[in-house]
């Protein structure tokens, strides 16, 4: 059987050259001369192009969301690109699944591993632990490690955030985020908060006036911020727990008069696309949500090949986060 290697020297070019030919590369720069005499003798040797081989290992993917929610949340979104993209390269089949489907279950009990995404209970961790002995969590810290997750590191994005503010000045500053609830009508721990809370009382900040909680959306940031100024209880600078309730927030602050850093900075989290693009630029801190799915589906791929282990140890992975100082954040005004 005719080669690549068979053709180029035939064709007096390199096998690179004649790979790149056979695979229609346009953006080789060859003379069509050289290009049909590289065709033409491919086919004087009957040279037959052999097919990818397609990866037999199938992973599902679960989706907490529906899809219209992931539609509108670009942070759960993103980690099912990441994982995709991955598959996509590795020629990996792909099988999605979204909490709305009601047959989610039977779509997913044929895969070879599992990429749960979001918040689940122990019932569902054990329901999708027994689809598959691969299985991995993105977005979801348990209090003991007894299954496979990967988190961000919220607790020193915190502090960053913090600390960048309190250098600025600031010592009045609210907390505007969500909550999570899981299946079974429990809430999800919001670490954000948690850290949050506790950095203000190491460091004696007012912050109990300013908690709110609604949803990670730009609407329940305009609300729990009108509610602020109706109250009279806006502070110096304002923390969003999310992107979209920054947004909301710059709204609610524009459409009352206030400016932007000026009279009160803000600042988000997740550094979606629409962050550097908002009026100012939003300060944010910047998740690798991609990454988090790409290295869920790469570590769930390194599992289903290592066969020799016949005990896997639930792992965390934990990855940092980083602060995006933009133009959102100023010196605190003189009123309070």
């Amino acid at each position: 059987m005719a080669t690549i290697k068979d053709i180029a020297q035939k064709a007096h070019v390199s096998a690179a050259t004649v790979s790149r030919i056979l695979n229609q590369d346009e953006s080789l720069s060859v003379t069509d001369q050289t290009r049909n005499r590289v065709l033409k003798i491919a086919e004087e040797l009957n040279y037959i192009k052999k097919k990818p081989v397609k990866n037999k290992f199938t992973i599902g993917i679960f989706q907490w969301y529906s899809l219209f929610q992931e539609l509108e949340d670009p942070y759960y979104q993103s980690i099912r690109i990441g994982i995709e993209h991955y598959c996509t390269k590795k020629q990996i089949e792909v099988i999605r699944a979204f909490r709305s489907d009601s047959n989610y279950a039977e779509k997913l009990k044929k895969v070879d591993g599992l990429i749960c995404i979001g918040k689940f209970n122990d019932a569902e961790i054990a329901l999708f632990s027994s689809i598959t002995p691969y299985v991995i969590f993105v977005d979801m810290k348990t209090k003991k490690i007894h299954c496979n997750t990967i988190v961000l590191d919220f607790q020193e994005a915190v502090i960053d955030i913090l600390d960048y503010l309190t250098s600025l000045g600031h010592r009045h500053i609210a907390y505007l985020g969500g909550r999570e609830s899981l299946s079974d009508d429990t809430f999800y721990l919001e670490e954000r908060r948690e850290s949050f809370i506790q950095y203000c009382l190491r460091h004696n900040l007012c912050y109990e006036p300013y908690m709110k909680e609604g949803e990670f959306s730009a609407e329940s940031g305009y609300q729990m911020t009108t509610e602020l100024i109706k109250d009279g209880t806006l502070p110096t600078a304002i923390f969003a727990a999310s992107d979209p309730i920054a947004i909301g927030t710059m709204r609610a602050l524009y459409e009352h008069g206030y400016r932007i850093p000026e009279d009160v900075s803000v600042v988000g989290f997740d550094d979606i696309s629409i962050a550097s693009f908002s009026n100012p630029p939003l300060t944010t801190v910047h998740t690798p949500t991609e990454f988090m799915g790409e290295y869920a589906a790469h570590y769930i791929t390194l599992l289903n090949q290592d066969t020799e282990m016949k005990y896997h140890t639930p792992i965390r992975l934990t990855l940092p986060c980083s602060l995006v100082i933009r133009d959102s954040c100023g010196k605190p005004r003189k009123e309070l």
